[in-house]
């Protein structure tokens, strides 16, 4: 996502553990060892959300990359450009929109805090600025074909047989539940971020077309659509599933099941 981008990030507050964030991974890790003890969580969940914090990371820190490339040091200097997870936590996406999910039953979907880019900064802003919306899921799509390719390399044709006659993951050792968590968490995340709808990835393009004159009222409307995402997600989850499940067809075709 982008919600950050435009916005000079404040890169002072330093490259240390931010006590706030602390506090909101124990929180989040107190609540989940709560719901396994409790099973309101399987296995397989816990699995989908080992694979959501990697890749949705991964996401956001291509962007930073990708706009420093293109001579916008912002997320650098906020001290963005870190696998460290704790950097990345946003304490709704990460943790609790997660866990509401999983306990309404819709399924694991969260996101990280946006990285900071300051598309003025980019030596060509327009053009630069979708490259850099886009490499996001771009980053989603090549790691879903790479854990779909190992799956179906790795996986014995016997146990997917298995897994496709009867719906159940579970028949499979757990790293390969884990390589079929990954991949399909990877499509649902290009696929989301696609979607043109501000603030999200795929909004850049619909950005880049609009005309010159219509830009700052754009621009002046975006802060307050963060929440249209949100709603969607919360409201209509079977939109959400129709959105998804051309693409989601397709990556199972790759794996084999």
């Amino acid at each position: 996502m982008s919600s950050g981008w435009g916005y000079p990030a404040h890169a002072s507050r330093g490259r240390g553990v931010d006590p706030r964030m602390a506090m909101w991974v124990i929180i989040g890790l107190a609540v989940l060892a709560v719901l396994v003890r409790t099973h309101h969580v399987t296995k397989l969940e816990i699995l989908f959300f080992c694979a959501l914090v990697p890749s949705v990371i991964l996401h956001e820190v291509s962007h930073g990359a990708m706009a420093l490339a293109f001579g916008d040091d912002t997320a650098k200097r906020a001290g963005r450009l870190t696998l460290n997870p704790v950097r990345h936590i946003d304490p709704f996406g990460t943790i609790i929109l997660p866990i509401l999910l999983t306990l309404s039953g819709v399924g694991t979907f969260g996101y990280a805090k946006p990285v900071p880019v300051n598309v003025s900064r980019l030596r060509h802003p327009r053009n630069e600025g979708v490259v850099v919306s886009l490499v996001g899921p771009a980053v989603n799509i090549v790691l879903a074909l790479a854990f779909g390719l190992a799956y179906a390399h790795l996986i014995p044709y016997s146990v997917k047989a298995a897994v496709y006659n009867t719906g159940d993951l579970s028949l499979q050792p757990t790293w390969a539940e884990l390589i079929f968590a990954a991949g399909y968490v990877n499509v649902i995340l290009a696929v989301f971020n696609l979607i043109p709808l501000p603030p999200l990835d795929g909004s850049a393009v619909v950005e880049r077309l609009l005309p010159r004159e219509l830009l700052p009222g754009y621009y002046r409307i975006r802060p307050f659509t963060i929440v249209l995402p949100l709603l969607v997600v919360l409201l209509y989850p079977q939109a959400l599933n129709d959105v998804f499940q051309p693409a989601l067809n397709e990556w199972v075709r790759i794996v084999g099941i």
